[in-house]
């Protein structure tokens, strides 16, 4: 089946997330993304972005990109944000115990909690000097 295949590159920085979101945000509403979908991966885009900015590449901010392929009838997406940095895999963090009370639990982690739980397929690798991190949601 034939894809459609975007792409945004931007300095990472939380100034550009705006310009990010718009074009994920333009691209999903063009396909008629249902709305419950189009929040789930907003609420993705947002997570992994902020933690590229935030831990990528320290106080020089390099490039990501996010690039979008939807499948031929639009019944789903991949999306794809890398980066240069500082080699990552959010995957391998173990999953918080969400039983707990919120100040029983330790900071961080949560967010990359929710993207596993909101996203139906979630991978990363690092390859060619890039974090590549895949998101994949069907609706």
């Amino acid at each position: 089946m034939a894809r459609e295949d975007l792409e945004l590159t931007v300095i990472a920085t939380l100034e550009n997330y705006d310009q990010v979101a718009e074009f994920v945000e333009g691209e999903l509403e063009k396909r008629e993304v249902p709305m419950e979908a189009e929040a789930q991966i907003d609420i993705a885009l947002d997570e992994i972005y902020t933690n590229v900015v935030k831990y990528a590449y320290g106080d020089d901010p390099g490039e990501v990109t996010v690039r979008l392929d939807f499948t031929e009838d639009y019944k789903s997406v991949k999306m794809t944000i890398s980066d240069a940095g500082i080699p990552y895999d959010p995957l391998k963090r173990p999953d918080p115990d969400v039983s707990l009370e919120a100040e029983a639990r330790q900071i961080g982690g949560l967010g990359i909690y929710m993207v596993k739980k909101l996203m139906d397929e979630v991978s990363y690798e690092y390859r060619g000097g890039m974090n590549i991190l895949r998101m994949r949601k069907v609706f």
